[in-house]
Order: C-alpha cells, then structure tokens, then sequence
C-alpha cells in the first residue's frame, strides 16, 4: 500500500516542487498550482488528470479511481485510494500530475535524466 511519505520521496525530486501543509492536508505544488493532495485521513490522493479523460478511468476502474469532490470538478482533477494502487503506478500519476503544472522544458529535462 502506497503511503504519503512514498508519495514524498517522490514528489520532492521533481524539479519546481514544494510540499505545503493547508489545513491539515498535505499538497505537493509548483509556484501554487497544486498537482497533488491528500484526503485528511491519508486514504486518498488527489492529482492533476485531464478532465476529459477522467469520467472513462474512473467507469473502468471505480474500485480504484474517484471522481473529484462537487468544488473540485472544474479542474485538472481526479482521485484515487491509495490502498489500490502500488509504487509503480503512483509513481507514473505523480509524475504525469507534475508534467501538467510545469514548463514543458522543465518537464522534458527531468525526463531525460531523472534522479536515480
């Protein structure tokens, strides 16, 4: 089962990336566009995801994936149980939600040479 400190490790070698605490939540952005989240009771981690895309990933997997809250739904924005999902593929949402929030060049740097 993935944990937020997996998510961590992660999310703090990504180029651009600052881990914030808002009201009791733990968010991972890049210059205020937070491109992942965590439910209160770290369950749950909420990540940037094309909007057109989630109502199909969500119909194929609702066992894993949820949709966003009702205020979340005007954004980039899904959700997925942590218990569901192993390192790997944490691994591939985080990165693909950090892709989305910053420069292209930044992106494409990163995945030239990621850190080991």
């Amino acid at each position: 089962m993935v944990k937020v400190d997996d998510v961590r490790r992660l999310a703090l070698t990504l180029p651009r990336t600052e881990e914030a605490l808002v009201r009791d939540r733990v968010k991972f952005r890049v210059r205020g566009l937070v491109y992942v989240s965590f439910s209160a009771d770290e369950t749950l981690m909420g990540f940037g995801f094309p909007k057109e895309e989630r109502a199909a990933l969500v119909a194929a997997e609702p066992d894993k994936f949820l949709m966003p809250i009702p205020s979340d739904e005007r954004y980039n924005w899904i959700r997925v149980r942590l218990a569901a999902i192993g390192l790997a593929e944490m691994r591939e949402l985080v990165v693909d939600a950090w892709r989305m929030v910053v420069p292209k060049s930044v992106a494409a740097a990163y995945l030239r040479a990621p850190p080991s």
